[in-house]
């Protein structure tokens, strides 16, 4: 049954300490943030937004790791203006070099990231112009495609991550021609993942001369920043809005942890998952005015009884609105949040994830539901609440009716299915 859990004990979750100091003439903020799995010490050297603009902290459900960055500006844990996302999207583009070796992929890791790197692959695109770039994500879900590689996520909640082959001639060109890899993440913290991932992608691109991973905030620190650069077994670079490092003492308690079932069937999906959001690839502009995908979300504008977009100034009797993408369904939905926002709407949004976290700090509740996915396995939707919204539009590129109804009513929301078929 739906479950709303809400802050129960805020005393345990506090900051210790918070200011602006110098540490060897790098440091210019540091806080202990305590939480029930531990201390997390941080410390910040560089950054083009204030901290406490750009992440919260909280606890994971999760005994391999005890705490969380809670980004403010990605559009996944909490509910952010379409607007915001965006700027982190050029904000991060921009740091990109735009003459990077071509062919470039850029690959956003699943699933918190995909919205993030789907987002970084577009703004590149419009910055520059280049024509020779593609984006994939990495997926969980498996399908009856040809795999190109598959790779883990050391301290995940679900570690396999999978990335398949092209199936469009063009891109497949482009992906196993690559000469510069650009990887997306939310965070990084140790630069494992994406050390994995490179180490993975070189065995099958053997072109590639440049590689850039890129993430709103870099916690890695010096020592963790040289080692990971150690492991790279090709040229790297890493671009952030935040830079800094953090260290994390776990609590006795948090061996006592009980993470939730987080892992799928191995059952093929394809039934399921119809059209290609990413996971088979996508080429430059496919979001623009012509783009297949952007007709599909004009469509589905005009399909839930709002004004066509381009003629629309004002927003509908002021209606508070959430747009809600669901698991690995994230950029779609954010761009049909984008459209209303600059219609002049009143929109947030936000997805839904399998991250199992503890409320408290920057969780101030969750909603447990059934995943759409067909793993039947627990998802959770954090900081929404029914009376936040006049209306909400819940987005899921799964059939009709696989969205858990617990999840609905909870919300009170419409359900939006996305697909290149309807168009």
């Amino acid at each position: 049954m739906f479950q709303a859990h809400h802050v129960l004990d805020a005393g345990r979750h506090n900051f210790m300490g918070a200011g602006k100091f110098v540490i060897d003439g790098s440091a210019i903020e540091a806080r202990t943030v305590e939480l029930p799995t531990g201390m997390l010490d941080i410390k910040v050297f560089q950054t083009s937004m204030p901290l406490s603009e750009i992440c919260g902290f909280a606890a994971r459900q999760n005994p391999k790791r005890g705490f969380l960055f809670v980004s403010k500006v990605l559009g996944k844990h909490i509910p952010v203006l379409p607007s915001k996302v965006r700027e982190v999207h050029t904000r991060l583009a921009s740091q990109i070099d735009p003459n990077l070796p071509g062919p470039v992929v850029f690959i956003g890791m699943a699933e918190t990231a995909i919205c993030l790197g789907n987002g970084v692959f577009d703004e590149y695109v419009r910055l520059t112009g280049r024509q020779d770039v593609m984006f994939i994500q990495s997926t969980r879900y498996p399908l009856v495609k040809r795999r190109a590689i598959e790779f883990l996520e050391e301290h995940s909640h679900a570690a396999d991550h999978i990335i398949y082959e092209p199936e469009d001639a063009a891109l497949k060109a482009t992906f196993y021609g690559a000469r510069s890899l650009v990887l997306i993440d939310d965070e990084a913290s140790t630069g494992k993942t994406f050390v994995n991932l490179v180490k993975n992608m070189a065995t099958i691109m053997h072109h590639v001369e440049r590689v850039v991973t890129g993430v709103i905030t870099d916690w890695r620190g010096p020592k963790r920043s040289q080692e990971m650069q150690a492991q790279m077994p090709l040229p790297s670079t890493m671009v952030a809005i935040l830079s800094g490092e953090y260290q994390f003492t776990p609590a006795p308690t948090l061996k006592l942890v009980e993470m939730p079932k987080v892992t799928g069937t191995d059952s093929f999906r394809d039934g399921t998952l119809r059209s290609n959001f990413g996971r088979l690839g996508l080429p430059a502009n496919l979001y623009n005015v012509d783009g297949a995908a952007q007709r599909c979300i004009e469509n589905l504008v005009e399909s839930v009884g709002m004004p066509s977009l381009p003629y629309c100034a004002h927003g509908q009797h002021g209606e508070k609105m959430l747009i809600l993408g669901t698991g690995e369904f994230a950029y779609p939905p954010f761009l049909l949040a984008e459209r209303l926002e600059a219609a002049g709407f009143h929109v947030l949004y936000q997805s839904t994830t399998r991250s199992p976290i503890m409320t408290g700090l920057a969780i101030g509740c969750r909603i447990e539901h059934t995943d759409n996915y067909g793993d039947g396995i627990v998802n959770f939707l954090y900081n929404a609440r029914r009376q936040d919204y006049d209306r909400v539009l819940l987005c899921h590129e799964t059939p009709v009716g696989s969205v858990d109804p617990r999840l609905v009513e909870a919300l009170g929301a419409e359900t939006l299915e996305f697909s290149y078929e309807k168009i």
